[in-house]
């Protein structure tokens, strides 16, 4: 028996996810109702699509060749769906992200263009906003229908993991610090922080009580010029992402992995009520296009 659209969403939904409870969360759907669909689906295939692992799962090999093959299909219909609403002088539509200054100018400069050009009659909008807080008010608020977003984030929300970025350390020149950076050598650091009481202030100190250390801060603003110039005129060292603080510093500063590199999930969330068909599409777009980082070797 030849499987249904909604069946090849569930899988490939199970596949971004890596867990049945978060892709029925993301495709609107109890979690009962899509672990039978996916069942019934290896019935009649005969194969094993899923390898349980406690509370998550791994595709099977078999499983890994069938969701390939349903993102083509999936692909190809939203294409045909694409010819009908983009025929003749067909109405625009428009998606409304938000994002972090950092992730606007960095993961939606890359997602962006690549899913207008693949989606012309959509006009993406991107608000940038300061803080997560403000991130999740303009969800819930409705003025965004997506999230770029550090994650975790709000539990009220549903997720999509998109890739993984790696924070480092970045210090003035001349800085006599080990490369890669143990986690210990933070203790007493000076360093550039956010303002106390702003929520990535709070994921900073929260991070640092796990690691037992208390670094000295020397400059706290939540301005991201402040954030380069107080390194550059040699106030303090910075964590930040790799991948924003080549255009940021230039040869200005030093930078570090630390040891073990410290990875941080980026991802997109929105709420809980059911998207527009714009928004799951770019999400699809996201979680199949972005490019996977590294840590520097």
């Amino acid at each position: 028996m030849t499987p249904t659209l909604a069946q090849l969403r569930y899988l490939v939904a199970v596949a971004d996810c890596r867990s049945i409870t978060g892709a029925a969360a993301s495709v609107f759907v109890a979690q009962s109702a899509l672990s039978r669909a996916v069942q019934a689906m290896e019935r009649d295939l005969g194969v094993e699509l899923l390898a349980r692992r406690g509370r998550g799962v791994d595709l099977t090999p078999e499983g890994s060749r069938v969701v390939r093959l349903a993102r083509t299909v999936l692909n190809a219909v939203e294409a045909i769906d694409d010819i009908g609403t983009g025929h003749g002088d067909a109405v625009r539509t428009t998606l409304v992200l938000v994002a972090t200054p950092t992730l606007a100018l960095d993961l939606a400069a890359e997602l962006v263009p690549s899913f207008t050009r693949r989606h012309p009659g959509v006009d993406v909008r991107v608000l940038q906003r300061d803080s997560r807080e403000a991130l999740v008010q303009e969800l819930t608020g409705g003025s965004a229908e997506l999230a770029l977003v550090d994650l975790p984030i709000d539990q009220e929300l549903s997720t999509h993991h998109v890739q993984e970025r790696e924070v480092v350390l970045i210090s003035p020149i001349g800085s006599r610090l080990p490369d890669p950076m143990p986690f210990r050598l933070l203790d007493g650091l000076p360093m550039v922080l956010p303002c106390p009481g702003t929520g990535r202030r709070t994921e900073m100190e929260a991070m640092f009580s796990c690691l037992g250390v208390r670094p000295e801060p020397r400059l706290e603003v939540d301005e991201r010029l402040a954030w380069v110039t107080g390194v550059t005129d040699g106030r303090g060292s910075l964590i930040w992402y790799r991948d924003v603080v080549s255009r940021a510093f230039g040869t200005r500063a030093e930078i570090r992995s630390f040891t073990p590199p410290l990875l941080r999930p980026v991802g997109i969330a929105h709420t809980r009520r059911p998207l527009g068909r714009t928004a799951r599409a770019f999400i699809a777009h996201a979680l199949h296009k972005a490019p996977v980082r590294e840590p520097a070797p």
